[in-house]
């Protein structure tokens, strides 16, 4: 029941009157490496860095002095989001982004928000999940964090496709492309 989702997310620290994160618009000079939960950031960080609600409209004031984290379910490839704490005890009940994301965008829908994301979401399901875990792997040799080589394209993998390619001469695009494929081997 609903009481009982509710009372589960309480348990985990839902944070009341707080949203689970909003669509924004990020300038390429932040990089998407940027993104997970132990990498939060008041929001001033974030605004004063050129980060912006992708509908244009300000932040919430009561958001001004908390944590936002950087959310690229598909690195530069799709929307780019600012997520809060809420987002995480969503998470903890489904460990999915995507799933926590529907669930946050529904919720949104349901209490009148916006009626879709502003950035559009690219082709980003064109490896197998081997190919992605050979990447990860290659990453571990490297030193990078990548969790637990899985095959799952989870933040930890994003960020350090995005950090190995900088660190590359790459554009970060924090994400498992087929081009990697052949030098992250």
């Amino acid at each position: 029941s609903s009481t009982s989702i509710a009372n589960y997310f309480l348990h985990y620290g839902w944070e009341g009157r707080r949203s689970w994160g909003v669509e924004v618009s990020v300038p390429d000079s932040v990089s998407c490496a940027l993104e997970g939960p132990d990498q939060g950031k008041p929001l001033p960080v974030w605004t004063d860095a050129g980060v912006a609600r992708a509908n244009g409209k300000p932040f919430a004031k009561s958001e001004a002095g908390k944590e936002q984290f950087l959310l690229a379910p598909a690195g530069r490839f799709g929307p780019l989001f600012l997520a809060t704490g809420n987002f995480y005890v969503i998470k903890n009940y489904n460990i999915s982004d995507l799933y926590t994301l529907f669930i946050g965008h529904v919720a949104d829908r349901i209490n009148g928000g916006s009626a879709g994301f502003a950035a559009p979401w690219g082709k980003v399901g064109t490896m197998a999940r081997s190919d992605i875990g050979v990447m990860q792997n290659a990453l571990v040799a490297m030193g990078y964090d990548v969790g637990k080589p899985d095959g799952l394209p989870g933040f930890k993998p994003r960020r350090s496709i995005g950090d190995w390619q900088a660190k590359n001469g790459m554009a970060a695009t924090c994400f498992p492309e087929p081009a990697l494929k052949k030098v992250l081997k």
